[in-house]
């Protein structure tokens, strides 16, 4: 019998919920909420109440992951707080409820927290009256170049004005000019025209990037959001200011100008720049990717990503992609390359063939791999890819699926130390056949740190290579990638892969969350999801006949797998489930 102490888990306390009104509805809401900066709890305000009520309150300052200034104004609603007679007990009516006093003056909704027997009213004439003058004089100002705005399709001003405001201005005297495409650093540019001062862009600066680089300077009319003399706008989270800037005066440099963002697909996908798994939208359009937007989910990135990851897609669109199968230098089909493999494949001996699969793979596609390597007793890794880390969200991991190999038996707890084994093999003649999957082995020496610390699809951490000349030794060498390499140059068979953007999968991010993505675009050429042509080079080689659906291979996978039992597919839904690594 075990004399280890046990611990006792003890109940999480219940929520205390107080009972409000919105316009009429009552509701139970929490008393307290986190605090979006610190997590600590702080008391539940009238524009959380009425967005757990379903009812929409307008507003441009308020953003729920930053700190609460209420400079805006357009939240403003009528309340009403239970009457208290002279004794200090509840007025009440003649059918026994409260008798509820309306305040005289209205309150902003995102600074003012609930108090029992509330009643809140965001549609009255009082309400709609103060929301006209908040936009009559949000627009005093304001150009009227929508036509011209990179903001156009989603803007706040614009939509509220529709939905709030009203139908014609009285302004007749000159407006207020302001710069226009100011530089504020290598990726921003703001028009100061279009600002509305609603300090979201500082207050995510200086409470979640932690760096306080904006501010507002000047007077009155001519207040204008500036950085510092001298210092340009620069963190690897500038672009989350153009995120949740509610009108068109931060602007992306990457994607002004670009495309009205009505014309986009938009389709859930991951990040793939580190092993953090940002949930990200791809915008595309004609099978042409435009750009990445962060997709909120609170269990990995919340609302934000890093810039590095945001603009990290430009290499999936180049012109030197991958097109074409090809079987020693000629080009091929499918079929014919895959039947070759396999039988070759087929008739290799045991621990002759070495697989090198990237941690950039999808978990469906290691696991297929998996599936080759016990049918021939292969030696396998993938190979590690370190940088710099940050506390936000970039994590020093820069494969986004380490986790998943070491979980489909890829690799081991450690990256990379069969690597040696692998290379002493080709050099003893012991191993014939090697097997690549989306890594450039081919060892380079390193001009200099900056070089190292480079991340494009194809380059790896030279340390782990292997040289060219240990490579021709090889009697086979099959190489599947994305872009052309030094290893692909050297591989008797060719097989063009895709891009995540281009494929359905999943990924297990650094904690161990399990998150699905899906195609935006359709891979160049005869470039194909390696999952599909993997399921008939396993089929081939070993007999074992899948799924040729990703959602019934992840599902069988998830039943092999031991981390992955019990998680279906479907069950992933949008944001993912964490698994234990």
């Amino acid at each position: 019998m075990s004399t280890a102490a046990t611990t006792e888990i003890k109940p999480a306390p219940p929520v205390e919920k107080i009972k409000v009104k919105v316009d009429g509805r009552e509701i139970e809401v929490p008393k307290t909420m986190a605090d979006p900066i610190s997590g600590k709890p702080i008391p539940t305000t009238m524009i959380q109440a009425c967005e757990l009520a379903k009812q929409e309150v307008p507003h441009y300052c308020y953003h729920p992951k930053l700190p609460v200034v209420g400079n805006c104004r357009m939240c403003l609603v009528e309340y009403g707080m239970p009457a208290m007679g002279p004794d200090r007990k509840p007025v009440l009516n003649a059918d026994g409820s409260p008798k509820i006093s309306k305040m005289p003056r209205p309150a902003i909704s995102c600074a003012t927290p609930v108090s029992p027997g509330m009643e809140i009213y965001t549609n009255t004439p009082g309400v709609k009256q103060m929301r006209e003058g908040v936009l009559e004089s949000l627009l005093i100002n304001h150009p009227l170049d929508c036509p011209i705005c990179d903001q156009a399709g989603e803007c706040k001003l614009q939509e509220y004005s529709v939905d709030y405001g009203q139908s014609a201005s009285r302004f007749v005297e000159a407006k207020v000019h302001k710069p226009k495409a100011v530089d504020l650093g290598p990726r921003i540019m703001l028009d100061a025209e279009r600002c509305i001062l609603c300090t979201r862009c500082i207050r995510f600066t200086r409470d979640i990037a932690g760096d306080d680089a904006l501010g507002i300077v000047n007077r009155g009319s001519y207040n204008t959001i500036a950085t510092f003399p001298g210092l340009p706008f620069d963190n690897n989270y500038t672009l989350n200011t153009v995120d949740i800037c509610p009108v068109g005066a931060l602007t992306s440099k990457d994607f002004r100008f670009k495309m009205r963002v009505w014309f986009l697909k938009e389709t859930k996908s991951v990040c793939t720049s580190c092993a953090t798994g940002c949930n990200i939208i791809i915008g595309s359009r004609e099978e042409k990717i435009q750009r990445y937007t962060p997709r909120e989910n609170d269990a990995v990135n919340g609302p934000w990503m890093c810039d590095a990851g945001r603009l990290n897609y430009k290499w999936i669109g180049r012109e030197d992609r991958l097109k074409d199968v090809l079987v020693r230098g000629q080009k091929s089909t499918w079929t014919a390359a895959l039947n070759e493999i396999s039988d070759k494949l087929k008739k290799a001996p045991a621990g002759s063939v070495a697989i090198i699969a990237s941690a950039r793979q999808t978990n469906e596609e290691l696991w297929l791999i998996s599936k080759l390597k016990a049918k021939l007793g292969a030696i396998s890794d993938s190979i590690p890819r370190d940088g710099k880390g940050d506390k936000i969200l970039v994590s020093a991991d820069k494969n986004p699926n380490t986790n998943g190999a070491r979980l489909t038996g890829i690799c081991f707890t450690e990256m990379g130390i069969n690597l040696v084994k692998i290379s002493d093999g080709i050099a003893s003649g012991k191993i014939k056949t090697l097997i690549v999957f989306g890594e450039n082995i081919v060892k380079r020496a390193v001009a200099n740190e900056k070089l190292r610390e480079r991340e494009t699809i194809s380059e790896v951490v030279d340390e782990h290579g292997i040289t060219a000349e240990l490579l021709q030794k090889l009697d086979t060498l099959i190489v599947s990638d994305i872009l052309p390499n030094e290893t692909t140059k050297l591989a008797h068979y060719v097989l063009p892969g895709a891009a995540h953007a281009e494929k359905r999968g999943s990924f297990t991010n650094t904690k161990g969350r399990v998150q699905k993505f899906m195609k935006a675009v359709e891979a160049p050429g005869d470039a194909r999801a390696e999952w599909e042509f993997l399921h008939d080079l396993v089929h081939n080689v070993t007999g074992q006949n899948g799924f040729v659906t990703i959602e019934g291979l992840f599902n069988q996978m998830a039943k092999e797998v031991p981390a992955f039992n019990g998680v279906t597919w479907q069950a992933l839904g949008d944001t993912g489930l964490t698994v234990q690594i």
